[in-house]
């Protein structure tokens, strides 16, 4: 229920305002180079801590390896690392306990697990979990990499609020005093055509997967999306090229028949505006029993998208080689 993948299995488990969070990963194979310095560039990415409207929420975020490591390098066995969590203001959240947070996990977390669901800070359904993402990509890079495969993944941000431009998209979210979404790009060269399965496990469905588990992700489109709706089959295929496969266009963006083609992988994600806005807003107190307004409290970002380009890009990489991986055990190659 908390792992995906089939070859390269990932598990990232914690709580916000918990002693930790981390990841464990299985799958990894013995030989690969690891330390504790292969993180930190990734982890700093994941903290936008020089973004104007992030949370200030400052952790260390320093792995410390559990399992699967010995003299530097991976043994075979699961791989399991941890982020302790220093950082916290519990308080912040006391008043969730009566009133849920509208767009935020605190009511459907309670009906599910009946009340003993940890809400402090989101608990387990807020974005610190990513930082179990963030390093499980770091190692599908490095795994990738040693594979012999020169996969480039980068992110882009098309809009932000609405604006062309982070400065006009974030401008425009303190004029308003309230938070605003996002759109990323993501563009993905050098992976072989012939990656994925029909069906079930065609890439579409592998990274829509992935993907919709990044919070605020409210949308996916491939290549050019809903605008293929409003395309002639003739305008949206894309001619074949030459005997590698490339094309002229690449409305599919780089997937036809769940496959991928060998040319660039493109994709774009929808964020949701962060429900935590400075903006007063209504709830239902189940303690009252009246609809009451309020002001959430605590740290938050006034885009949530602004530090997931990184998190995009290691959701990616865990995807890929975990295709990577079962192209090789069922096709050999």
């Amino acid at each position: 229920m908390n792992s995906f993948g089939n070859i390269f299995r990932v598990q990232v488990f914690g709580e916000s305002h918990g002693p930790l969070v981390g990841v464990t990963i299985d799958g990894v194979p013995a030989g690969i180079p690891l330390t504790a310095a292969d993180f930190g560039p990734a982890m700093e990415r994941r903290k936008g801590l020089d973004m104007a409207g992030t949370t200030p929420r400052k952790e260390s975020d320093i792995p410390v390896f559990r399992s699967g490591i010995y003299q530097d390098v991976t043994t075979g066995a699961p791989l399991q690392l941890i982020f302790e969590n220093t950082n916290v203001r519990s308080q912040d959240y006391e008043l969730q306990k009566n009133i849920p947070r509208p767009g935020h996990a605190d009511w459907v977390a309670g009906q599910k697990f009946r009340g003993f669901n940890d809400i402090r800070g989101g608990g387990a359904f807020s974005a610190r979990l990513t930082a179990g993402i963030v390093a499980a990509g770091v190692v599908a890079g490095k795994v990738l990499k040693a594979g012999g495969y020169a996969i480039d993944i980068q992110t882009a941000f098309r809009e932000v609020g609405g604006k062309a431009t982070m400065t006009e998209g974030m401008e425009y979210a303190k004029e308003r005093k309230d938070s605003v979404g996002a759109v990323i790009t993501c563009t993905i060269t050098g992976v072989p055509a012939g990656w994925g399965e029909p069906f079930w496990n065609s890439v579409e469905s592998v990274l829509a997967h992935a993907m919709f588990a990044i919070p605020a992700v409210k949308g996916i489109e491939f290549g050019a999306g809903f605008a293929a709706a409003r395309m002639t089959g003739k305008e949206h295929n894309d001619a074949i090229t030459d005997a590698d496969g490339t094309t002229r266009t690449n409305h599919a963006g780089g997937i036809v028949g769940g496959l991928t083609n060998g040319n660039p992988l493109i994709f774009s994600l929808a964020f949701k505006p962060t429900s935590s806005t400075p903006q007063p807003q209504e709830s239902f107190n189940f303690t009252t029993g009246q609809v009451e307004s309020f002001s959430v409290k605590g740290r938050h970002d006034l885009c949530v998208a602004l530090r997931a380009p990184v998190i995009i890009e290691s959701m990616a990489a865990i995807v890929l080689l975990d295709l990577m991986m079962q192209q090789r055990a069922v096709y050999g190659r």
